[in-house]
């Protein structure tokens, strides 16, 4: 077969096409922090697993390539995954303290014994857009390294890090809208504990 037919065959390839507008779209979001070993392992990422920035299956915060939660998902589904079970860990959880972990078990064939991972979440290690979902995310955090032991995903997923959020900046505090952080004894702005917010409106208000 003549060279000229197999370039063109290579080109219009799915997976040589993934690559391709991978490429692109990393240099249109993160041209400026990219360098060759990035846009290297970008290139593994997408002909091994498949996996498209396009589709969120990939995100770049800090200069370093993360899988989502989608990504996992979708590369499951087209790896014919026979299923995923997900259940909490009761010893090691505290709903009171807003404490939870989860074991997940990921299934690839007929005959597989299951991959095992466990995700936990609490106040101190999530985003503060997800506070108050910590149960929810923990159980994202056991599926995606349940997931990424299966299938063999060497870099972590975004949902595992807990304050990392790319492009999320802190919401900006308006006077009209939210009030300023808590102020504690020590002229330290606090966190965004019930106390302390109960405190400083019982102080503005002079209830």
């Amino acid at each position: 077969m003549p060279s000229t037919k197999i370039a063109t065959m290579l080109k219009n390839s799915p997976r040589q096409n993934v690559i391709r507008i991978n490429q692109k779209q990393a240099k249109l979001r993160w041209g400026p922090t990219l360098r060759k070993c990035h846009l290297f392992a970008l290139k593994e990422l997408s002909s091994e697993f498949g996996f498209s920035i396009s589709m969120g299956d990939l995100m770049f915060p800090q200069g370093q390539w993360y899988v989502t939660h989608t990504g996992l998902i979708r590369l499951a589904a087209r790896r014919h995954c026979r299923g995923i079970r997900v259940q909490p860990v009761a010893e090691f959880s505290d709903p009171g303290k807003g404490r939870y972990v989860f074991k997940a078990t990921v299934y690839t064939s007929r005959n597989c014994q299951g991959f095992i991972g466990y995700g936990d979440a609490d106040p101190s290690n999530v985003s503060y857009l997800v506070q108050g979902a910590e149960m929810r995310v923990a159980e994202t955090r056991a599926v995606n390294r349940a997931l990424r032991k299966a299938y063999g995903i060497g870099i972590c997923s975004i949902e595992e890090i807990g304050s990392l959020v790319e492009s999320s900046p802190a919401p900006v505090r308006e006077s009209k809208k939210l009030p300023p952080p808590p102020v504690n004894g020590n002229g330290n702005y606090g966190g965004s504990k019930v106390r302390d917010r109960l405190c400083q409106l019982i102080r503005q208000h002079s209830l």
